[in-house]
């Protein structure tokens, strides 16, 4: 708006100083009127209108933008005093940005991790708590109102009060959480307008006080993430719609190509817990919904650790790539932490205290999301349209009100009143109304992540293991989100084991909509600590996890029945088996391995089948291409992007008839449960939708399928060439955390989904890191990113080239402040 302003300003002046004005009455009416439009353009470029920021104020070459652009000269030593510490700190930086933190207390280790961290990210650090708060709309106003009600009903504000009341219970995890806040502070309070990050500048606000809730809150956040999604909602509505025989054919609670993170063949030496069944079980209708939002279910992990007698130094190899949404600013930021009793190395959470990923003098430490069912959803029966009480155990219970205050930016302030009943709470009242994450109008959420925990107690005490005895006792303490954690030590020892809080289930429990009013649908136990699927230094030399699931059937308890598909676990534990002598660099090939099992099972079976009289031209090429491939889904092949054309063509016409065109409201058979279904039964009705049952039939869906993936390609990218390679057409697209233009990037860069390298698209590995486990330790690591999360830095991506090129930076856990000091690029030190 304000540019129609200025310009209407500038006709109406221009108009009148070209009039018939005398000479004297032109000394005193130009200034005035110049004057008057630079009030008017002070006033406009100093206004927000609508969606567009003051721009007078972003572009201040004293307090807007400009101030952000940081020099490519590298810093100089600094020495500042801050109030609210102990003694002196000292931080001494690689050239790489890594604050290396030497304190002489654990207080001031966490307020000195606190202050940097906010130096480099703070602005990523406070958007993520109003995203998870569901606070957005005090920053863009109405249109984030929809998103910020969805997280209020979610219960994440209501799971991070109760987390926090868990961490404040402890003295020691409320002196940390407090020490780290107040480094927040210090660098809040320090920060000058001009020098805010650039986009408080372009959303026109400021950034608030950091406070211990903020960083529970970020913990949560990452809960929803890696376990905020459940099956049930899409298996009832596909039980109700083919029936209970399709859903046990096609989505069995242990495939049979599943190659499990524990090895077929352990012994469970333990007494299974068992809860009471009902006698029928519950079996909702068909159930419509709308989609808001769900978390990415493409986001998992590899981790695996290799015992000494298969490695070169005879001592265990560690490696872990934890593949999350791809952003700018990183979600990882690197650090030593290093004070009496302490010395880590790793990566944190910005906004969490201590390292979450890492490695001590002693041992190193990895995780892969378990992706097990800690989240289930029930019908309610209400008495009344009151909604003030449900029906549960042959009663009627009061349900518990919490009414949420969502602040919108020049707006009123919204007021929305979530019902909680025992089960937790009731999404979305109106039965009939739009479903938030698939979870139907008048149902309760279950979920672990409401529950109380204190995972910054574990995280504490694991940066200060010193042997596996430590280490198995101190992960007990660990609930939500469930981790896989891998473990390799200096004394030789390797393990896995699956980790978090898991319901003990009759069988099939969860994998439905639940009966709200019946006890036995309740989570009544808990799977014990020693009775998770867990293996220390099996015979075959080697641990791995690829979110594959975690035991098979002759493990007594049901974990969930939705787990990765099996071709990356099968990669791995393929690959380690293959190379018995290893070293770092055969960790690395491995983590950035491109091997496509998919590919390689079921491409053959359709080659054949394509109608090759039908090919001509781009087609033909594209069929050569295929016919020639090593099932590697690399960046400079156009293979893989032809191959996963196809396949997705494929997949559609071959479900599409079942399910119908919207497919958003059931679960649709996986890709290892469709090439089983092609390779062993391939005049399956499914296969041949026209019937008949003949191989025919399907050879025509195939040969379709492929045409018509030939013909999209040529669409998107017109005749083959750079564009069609798979780099090009898939590669990495790394976005800003706030989809600012300008802010994001682009890697060419292989790998895939199926592939150990699971790059795909906007997630994949977040952290690699690999470290041997000898008396110096020898360490590797990268992420996609920088240290800043300052756009006008040179360290905001610098590291995003290495990782697309598959390359390392050396980590140096140092032993000592002086090595430290001797090896830095520069200094803090805070006094």
């Amino acid at each position: 708006m304000w540019p129609f302003v200025c310009g209407l300003s500038h006709g109406w002046l221009h108009s009148r100083l070209s009039g018939n004005l005398t000479a004297s009455s032109m000394k005193w009416l130009r200034p005035v009127l110049l004057l008057l439009l630079t009030l008017i353009l002070v006033i406009g470029l100093n206004t927000k209108w609508g969606d567009v920021p003051p721009l007078g104020k972003v572009l201040n070459p004293f307090r807007g933008v400009w101030q952000n652009a940081e020099s490519r000269v590298t810093p100089k030593d600094q020495r500042v005093k801050l109030n609210g510490r102990d003694g002196e700190i000292r931080i001494y930086f690689n050239e790489r940005g890594v604050p290396h933190i030497f304190a002489d207390s654990d207080r001031d280790l966490y307020f000195a991790q606190g202050y940097i961290t906010a130096r480099d990210r703070l602005w990523q650090m406070e958007f993520q708590t109003h995203a998870a708060a569901g606070r957005l709309s005090e920053i863009v106003g109405k249109q984030a109102l929809g998103y910020d009600r969805n997280q209020r009903r979610l219960g994440m504000v209501y799971g991070a009060e109760r987390r926090l009341a868990s961490i404040m219970a402890d003295s020691l995890s409320a002196m940390y959480i407090h020490a780290y806040t107040d480094g927040v502070n210090a660098w809040i309070k320090k920060l000058r307008p001009s020098k805010r990050p650039v986009e408080y500048k372009l959303l026109n606000y400021r950034p608030e006080q950091w406070s211990p809730l903020k960083s529970a809150l970020l913990l949560m956040n990452m809960s929803y993430t890696l376990s905020g999604f459940a099956s049930d909602f899409h298996l009832s509505n596909t039980r109700a719609l083919l029936g209970p025989e399709f859903v046990e054919t096609f989505f069995p609670p242990h495939p049979e190509d599943v190659d499990p993170i524990i090895p077929p063949g352990h012994e469970w030496d333990f007494e299974p817990i068992i809860v009471q069944a009902p006698e029928t079980t519950f079996e909702p209708g068909l159930l419509q919904s709308s989609i808001i939002r769900e978390p990415d279910h493409d986001i998992g992990s590899n981790s695996w650790a290799v015992h000494g007698d298969r490695t070169a130094s005879g001592r265990p190899l560690l490696a872990d790539d934890m593949h999350l949404e791809l952003n700018l600013p990183s979600i990882w930021y690197e650090v030593q932490l290093s004070a009496p009793g302490v010395n880590v190395y790793g990566v944190s959470l910005p906004g969490v205290p201590m390292v979450i990923v890492g490695f001590n003098d002693h041992l190193g430490w990895g995780f892969t999301n378990v992706g097990s069912d800690v989240m289930d959803i029930y019908e309610i029966r209400f008495r009344d349209d009151t909604l003030s009480e449900y029906y549960h155990d042959n009663q009627w219970k009061p349900v518990q009100k919490r009414v949420e205050e969502i602040r919108v930016r020049r707006g009123t302030t919204v007021r929305d009143t979530v019902r909680y009943t025992h089960h937790g709470p009731v999404v979305n009242d109106n039965r009939e109304d739009v479903t938030m994450n698939y979870i139907p109008g008048g149902h309760a959420l279950r979920w672990t992540a409401h529950d109380p925990s204190n995972e910054f107690y574990m995280f504490y005490h694991l940066n200060r293991a010193r042997d596996y005895r430590e280490y198995s006792d101190i992960i007990s303490h660990f609930r939500n989100p469930a981790q896989n954690f891998t473990y390799a030590d200096k004394a030789g020892n390797i393990s896995i084991r699956s980790n978090g809080k898991f319901p003990v289930r009759w069988p099939g429990q969860g994998h439905f909509i639940s009966d709200g009013s019946d006890p036995l649908y309740d989570w009544q136990e808990y799977i014990p600590h020693d009775h998770k699927p867990y293996i220390k230094n099996p015979a075959r030399g080697f641990v791995s996890s690829a979110n594959q699931h975690p035991a098979n059937s002759a493990y007594p308890y049901e974990m969930g029945r939705f787990f990765a598909p099996y071709e990356r676990g099968a990669r791995i534990n393929q690959f380690l088996e293959e190379h018995d002598i290893a070293t770092a660099e055969t960790m690395k090939r491995l983590q950035l391995d491109n091997k496509s099992l998919h590919a390689e099972s079921v491409l053959p079976a359709l080659l054949s089948l394509i109608d090759q009289d039908t090919l001509g031209g781009t087609s033909f090429y594209a069929f050569n291409k295929l016919d020639g491939w090593n099932y590697a889904n690399d960046a400079d092949d156009v293979a893989p992007t032809i191959f996963h054309a196809f396949w997705g063509n494929l997949y559609s016409s071959i479900w599409r008839p079942v399910f119908g065109n919207d497919q958003r409201h059931v679960r649709l058979p996986s890709r290892n449960r469709t090439v089983q279904l092609i390779l062993e039964e391939p005049g399956s009705p499914y296969l041949n939708p026209s019937g008949g049952g003949s191989r025919t039939t399907f050879a025509a869906l195939v040969t379709a399928a492929f045409l018509k993936a030939v013909i999209d390609l040529e669409k998107r990218h017109g005749d083959p060439g750079p564009a069609w390679l798979w780099g090009s057409h898939q590669g990495a697209v790394v976005n800003h955390l706030a989809r600012i233009p300008g802010f994001s990037r682009k890697v060419f860069t292989g790998g895939g989904s199926e592939s150990v390298n699971a790059t795909r698209n906007t997630n994949g590995p977040s952290w690699r890191m690999i470290v041997s486990m000898e008396d110096e330790l020898e360490a590797y690591g990268i992420y996609p990113g920088g240290q800043s999360g300052n756009p006008g830095s040179v360290r905001y991506d610098n590291f995003l080239d290495d990782w697309g090129a598959g390359r390392y930076y050396t980590l140096r856990l140092y032993s000592s402040e002086e090595e430290a000091r001797a090896e830095s690029a520069y200094s803090l030190i805070i006094r």
